[in-house]
């Protein structure tokens, strides 16, 4: 079983960060018992203590069992404080992030809800401008012909604002659909990486008790000894490694909420007036690079909303991803 994917080293964990407070106080202290005893350590007995103290280090620096025995009880120890502050199990984690991921696919729904809304008034706006650009140019073209100068200026010029607003309310639809396509699939994808953290929590929670009830404390430290590798540290490694890869998905979507509930905010169909600080906050997560929750799928989404031929409907209901029994479970290989 190993992790290769996001794979943290002891010292970016959170029991890392007590590990180096630590660290730092042993070596204040360390600092202020040699200040304190610094006479004592001038005398013969005080040579033989610093002497037997450097004898011990070179030991453990060559002894690589012995170093890493004194490592793991480092590292368990430092796990044990942090645990009392913040929660450290991986399982109670991914817990969490289910019921987070389950309040967020019920606003996304509303959500999308909303923006529907919004794209079918403004496809309505759209419309009946077209239909006031023909009317007014029909007229223009009858004045004109009538020697109606004033009459022909007025319907023209009045065609020319509608046909001017229409391509400003085109392009806030294209961005809107942009919108829309993203939120849809952010939400069938958010469905499926519920359904593989789900199965993973119901899974893997009987095998970290087997695991805790077979290898206490002392055989763990003998597997140290003998060279082996900690099961249940691969193990707490491999769902950490997991419940990271969520944290960085659920954030995603969390943030592209919020950017979108923005975006929508700014825009009031009713008077024709959206503001740029909304549109460039969407461009801006265009350009960005991979999406995390997306994937590769991000650039198919945008090549969509950009083509002309491929006609978004906004009547078809959302996505509900039926659970497959032989569709692969994306955390899987975490354990291989």
């Amino acid at each position: 079983m190993s992790t290769k994917k996001n794979k943290k080293s002891f010292w970016q964990r959170p029991e890392g960060v007590t590990g180096m407070i630590f660290l730092g106080g042993m070596a204040v202290g360390a600092g202020y018992l040699f200040m304190k005893f610094a006479s004592f350590l001038q005398t013969q007995t005080g040579i033989f203590v610093a002497l037997a103290g450097l004898a011990i280090i070179t030991f453990l620096a060559i002894d690589s069992k012995s170093r890493n025995l004194i490592w793991y009880i480092y590292k368990s120890i430092m796990r044990k404080i942090t645990g009392l502050f913040i929660q450290m199990d991986p399982i109670g984690i991914l817990k969490s992030y289910v019921d987070d991921l389950k309040g967020n696919l019920k606003k996304m729904n509303k959500q999308i809800s909303q923006l529907r809304g919004q794209m079918h008034k403004l496809n309505e706006i759209i419309y009946k401008n077209e239909k006031e650009i023909k009317s007014n140019l029909t007229l223009a073209s009858q004045a004109k012909q009538n020697n109606k100068k004033n009459v022909m200026i007025l319907k023209s010029r009045k065609a020319g604002r509608l046909k001017e607003s229409n391509m400003k309310l085109s392009d806030l639809y294209r961005k809107m659909e942009i919108l829309y396509r993203v939120l849809t699939k952010m939400y069938e994808n958010s469905q499926i990486l519920m359904e593989d953290i789900s199965d993973q929590v119901e899974i893997k929670e009987q095998e970290r008790k087997a695991i805790i009830a077979s290898h206490n404390a002392m055989k763990s430290a003998r597997s140290i000894i003998s060279g082996d590798p900690d099961k249940r540290a691969m193990f707490d490694e491999a769902m950490e490694a997991i419940a990271d890869d969520v944290a960085g998905k659920v954030g995603e979507m969390e943030q592209f909420m919020d950017m979108s509930a923005n975006f929508m905010n700014s825009i009031d169909l009713q008077n024709g007036i959206f503001e740029e600080e909304g549109l460039k906050m969407l461009e801006k997560w265009e350009n960005e690079g991979v999406s995390l929750i997306l994937g590769e799928e991000k650039t198919d989404l945008l090549l969509q909303a950009n083509d002309d031929s491929d006609v978004l409907d906004l009547n078809q209901p959302l996505p509900e991803k039926a659970k497959m029994e032989n569709r692969t479970n994306q955390y899987d290989n975490f354990f291989e």
